[in-house]
């Protein structure tokens, strides 16, 4: 993400995000690019140039439990939903190949009787959210509302102010089901989105950067999960190894910004996206593996650096900073179901153990300004994204620590010198994550 600078000097400027972002051309690496190109036009540009790679493994497909089939029979759309032609038409007014679930979404809607139905999207699908809305309300009956808060990725699904707001069913659009259907306060639905894309063009441009001996990993964000799996088998029989990893409880290949598989036994990743953040957080994980992105919009596909010495200096700098400091605030994320309760506890002992002073701060955001206005606080603890740390914690006037971090500064856990964790929503991972201890 780029932020503009503003023209007047007098005018407040938004600090410029840390991207870890480096110029691929710079270090001798070709930046290739496969729009809409012929194979010529490719090889001209280096894409064929060698590199090393991974594989795929593929199980064999289980017969579904008769259980399992009753379940599907439960959940079939009946022929009054998928075959009204009302329906369709008004479906027509949505892009062809962005998949909203129209059709799902009214059955289930129907399903539970909702009377009111609360709507939440990302910031790039706000723009279809009036459609959709009149679309439920015209073929479900039901009344909908769509919260305009800011949502950022799958932990800021808002269940409890739809219920405050006297909705009984939510659709939330664009992420993947992190937080359950059987923890929310009301009946939840959860819409990916898939976005189809130009899957051949992606094969080939694959196939001319890579040699056919490569180990590859592909992933990408939740929205092109179909296309993920489509390409892997078609390239399955062309790459000696062609995976798609996956981190518990994630979907295989999908990957947050705070979330990412360790990626072994592969030489380079390509990973599908139309920006950097998700990307940036699997580059973070795995700093030594080649990364790729490739954009299916403009269709092209480039080599992408992350500069993670930098970034794990600027971030040691704030852990030993911290250590000098007496009066902590501990920000506990308010933004939908960010912050965890139970890492809280956590730290607020880990603090009590140390012989620190501190306060709880609720916040649904956070800016330099705001806590810069709490002069007595030394440092801050924050629950709520590890990548407000990394990526804005620079432009904060006191340490911003992550509660890993945190972790590393009270001399619970240690350094880990040449990685840094990006295991937030993980299975199985240490006390700062939020499946640390599911019991609790």
């Amino acid at each position: 993400m780029e932020t503009v600078e503003a023209a007047a000097p007098a005018a407040a400027v938004s600090p410029p995000r840390f991207s870890g972002r480096r110029n691929a051309a710079n270090e001798g690496a070709c930046t290739p690019s496969c729009a809409q190109s012929s194979r010529s036009d490719c090889q001209r540009n280096g894409l064929c140039a060698s590199t090393e790679v991974v594989a795929v493994q593929t199980k064999a497909k289980r017969k579904p439990s008769a259980a399992a089939r009753m379940r599907r029979m439960a959940n079939q759309i009946p022929e009054e939903i998928t075959k009204n032609a009302e329906l369709t038409k008004a479906i027509e007014q949505l892009p062809w190949n962005y998949n909203f679930e129209i059709h799902k979404t009214v059955w289930r809607i129907r399903q539970a009787g909702s009377k009111r139905v609360a709507l939440q999207f990302p910031e790039g699908l706000l723009l279809y959210a009036c459609v959709i809305s009149d679309i439920i309300e015209r073929f479900t009956g039901a009344d909908s509302i769509i919260l305009g808060d800011v949502t950022y990725g799958a932990c800021c699904v808002d269940d409890l102010s739809a219920l405050a707001l006297g909705a009984d069913f939510m659709v939330h659009y664009g992420h993947s089901c992190l937080v359950p259907i059987d923890v929310t306060s009301i009946k939840m639905l959860y819409v990916f989105v898939d976005i189809a894309i130009d899957v051949d063009h992606l094969v080939d441009c694959m196939k001319l950067t890579f040699a056919s001996d490569a180990k590859l990993a592909l992933m990408g964000t939740i929205q092109f999960s179909s296309s993920i799996h489509l390409v892997a088998s078609k390239l399955s029989d062309h790459f000696t190894s062609m995976v798609v990893p996956q981190v518990k409880p994630l979907s295989p290949g999908e990957v947050l910004g705070c979330t990412s598989p360790v990626i072994e036994g592969v030489d380079a990743l390509v990973f599908i996206a139309d920006g950097r953040f998700h990307l940036e957080s699997a580059m973070i994980m795995n700093p030594n593996l080649k990364a790729y992105r490739y954009d299916p919009y403009p269709k092209v596909l480039t080599l992408e650096k992350y500069d993670l010495p930098q970034m794990m200096a600027i971030r040691r700098a704030a852990i030993d900073e911290a250590r000098g400091a007496k009066n902590f605030g501990v920000v506990l994320g308010t933004l939908g179901r960010q912050g965890n309760p139970l890492i809280l506890d956590h730290i607020k002992q880990l603090l009590e153990q140390s012989g620190k002073t501190y306060f709880v701060l609720l916040l649904s955001e956070l800016f330099p300004d705001k806590l810069a206005r709490f002069k007595d606080v030394d440092a801050w603890i924050q629950i709520a994204c590890p990548r407000l740390s990394i990526d804005w914690g620079y432009a904060f006037p006191k340490p911003l620590l992550t509660a890993y971090e945190a972790e590393v500064c009270f001399e619970r856990t240690r350094w880990r010198e040449g990685s840094y964790p990006m295991d937030f929503y993980a299975k199985g991972s240490g006390p700062w994550t939020n499946y640390h201890d599911r019991k609790k």
